[in-house]
């Protein structure tokens, strides 16, 4: 058996797994540490379904406490963000496009080195050791207690960033050291800040590990915890430790996968309805499609792994107003759904009253809404219809319409017939299809860098990115025949002599626990 638990910014849910079975789901209300809603939502999914705790193989945790840090600019630590790459990018200091509140948050050390590569692996200029050693020695003298490295084209070579790291280890052992080449992709200032803000949520990471693993052995459960990415795969809880950047959009991709599990869908667009926001990506072969472009989080655009994800402020809770004609969100009461609506007896008109004077949801108490005009609840479900089908338009890429999976608690506001939809479904367990979409997660592995591709080399320098792939998803603890690749991309740099070309491989395969968690269906990749 599983656990999966997702925390969303309204609910956290909890759902166990026997195979492809789904035994019991609950959701408990998120609490302000997170934490507290996680002990919630298990004593619930122990009401729910009496299980033994020792039958538990393996928790999958999808978690917002990293996400929420950085964009609060709360509980991060004061970072030293080192680039190698003078004589060359001095116009283009690290922190250069970070916001004010953020650089300041982290202590606005930034400094520049000399050294980097060019895409062929040469370097720009030979390690400095001496000049390198005064600027850790100032940085550690502002008050830097983590250290993001950079390097220009470290993911081709990366022997300064490594370099530096020893040093660091030497002089300061034990302290926090990310390094891009294993965080971000091709493109200096994106993968630079996607470092220095892994390198920021690194202290946070220990303390939040520790707290997770406490939670999970209070609960009487031994197995083994896992976290999940933002791409739809699992990290261990060592790994979450080094790279908690790696979460930031694992609520969405849950989502995705477990519509992708429960509607035996794997080519689709996922609506995830919530209680604040609705989330539309796109499968792919069973997994979301990743941004091809550089993300903004939190005001700093990055360029690690992050799905495709487009969001609207239409939820469960979502406040409705009509003056001028009936406008829902993007305000809403979140977590306090139960207090402020008005099925509930609270005083704030919300989309949920909608849905139960209109007979799509039977909660709370639906004479507290009988007074409503069905032309105000009418004319609100449309214009909710209307922006959610405005969402899935912008991101499907076909003019053909798309089959839709509306899952989530709040998605019982998606209505039957979606303009751009060639079908909506909402399946079985949609409301927690979030935790599911965590429990059933596997583990992944990726090769993202620039190769020579000489004539008739082709073929052979797609089969080493493939197997580089596959031994990494092993590496990361994949039962080796059950790896598969499921992209590859493959980019010609025109501007670049010797036939360069960007080419990036995903490879995934089912977590080695030794047990099956059945097919997605017939069209499963």
């Amino acid at each position: 058996m599983r656990l999966g638990i997702d925390v969303g910014g309204t609910n956290t849910d909890a759902v166990l797994i026997d195979g492809n079975r789904v035994l019991a789901a609950t959701k408990a209300p998120t609490s302000p540490d997170v934490t507290t809603g996680i002990v919630t939502a298990i004593a619930g999914l122990k009401q729910a379904a009496e299980f033994d705790p020792a039958a538990v193989a393996a928790v999958m945790i999808g978690t917002t406490h990293f996400i929420n840090a950085l964009v609060e600019g709360d509980r991060l630590a004061p970072t030293a963000a080192i680039r190698f790459g003078l004589p060359a990018t001095s116009a283009l200091p690290p922190l250069v496009d970070w916001p004010d509140r953020l650089r300041t948050a982290i202590g606005e050390h930034s400094h520049l080195c000399h050294g980097g590569h060019e895409y062929d692996g040469s370097r720009i200029a030979d390690f400095d050791e001496r000049e390198f050693r005064a600027v850790l020695e100032r940085a550690v003298e502002a008050g830097a207690r983590s250290f993001a490295l950079s390097s220009v084209f470290s993911p081709v070579n990366a022997e300064f960033e490594q370099r530096a790291a020893e040093i660091i280890a030497e002089e300061l052992p034990g302290r926090p050291i990310s390094l891009s080449h294993e965080i971000g992709r091709m493109g200096l200032l994106g993968r630079e800040n996607a470092t220095v803000i892994n390198a920021a949520l690194r202290e946070l990471a220990e303390h939040v590990a520790a707290g997770l693993t406490r939670t999970v052995a209070e609960a009487g459960i031994s197995a083994p915890l896992f976290l999940s990415q933002n791409d739809g795969t699992l990290m261990d809880v060592d790994y979450a430790r080094r790279y908690p950047v790696a979460t930031f959009a694992s609520g969405p991709t849950n989502s995705m996968r477990g519509a992708a599990f429960l509607s035996r869908q794997a080519d689709c667009a996922v609506m995830d309805v919530g209680g604040t926001t609705t989330d539309v990506g796109i499968l792919q072969n069973g997994f979301p499609r990743e941004a091809s472009t550089d993300v903004s989080v939190a005001g700093v655009q990055t360029n690690f792994r992050m799905p495709d994800v487009l969001s609207v402020g239409i939820g469960g809770g979502s406040h409705v107003t009509h003056e001028g004609g009936p406008r829902v969100g993007p305000k809403s009461v979140g977590s306090r759904l139960t207090e402020r609506a008005l099925v509930f007896g609270g005083d704030q008109l919300t989309a949920t009253d909608l849905a139960v004077a209109a007979g799509l949801a039977d909660i709370g108490d639906r004479d507290r809404v009988a007074h409503l005009g069905k032309d105000l609840v009418r004319a609100g479900l449309d214009h909710i219809a209307e922006r959610m089908a405005e969402v899935v338009d912008r991101m499907r890429i076909s003019p053909d319409p798309v089959p839709v999976v509306a899952v989530g608690g709040g998605s019982i506001l998606v209505p039957d017939r979606l303009a751009g939809a060639s079908r909506v479904d909402r399946p079985e367990h949609y409301a927690v299809a979030n935790a599911i979409g965590a429990a059933i997660a596997e583990v992944g592995g990726e090769v993202d860098r620039v190769f020579s591709v000489q004539p008739g080399r082709r073929d052979a320098v797609l089969d080493e990115a493939r197997q580089e792939a596959v031994d990494r998803t092993v590496a990361a603890g994949a039962r080796p025949g059950s790896v598969r690749v499921v992209d590859i991309e493959e980019v010609p740099l025109a501007y670049l002599p010797g036939n360069a070309t960007r080419v990036r491989v995903k490879a995934v395969g089912e977590l080695s626990l030794g047990d099956s968690l059945g097919e997605l269906g017939d069209n499963d990749a």
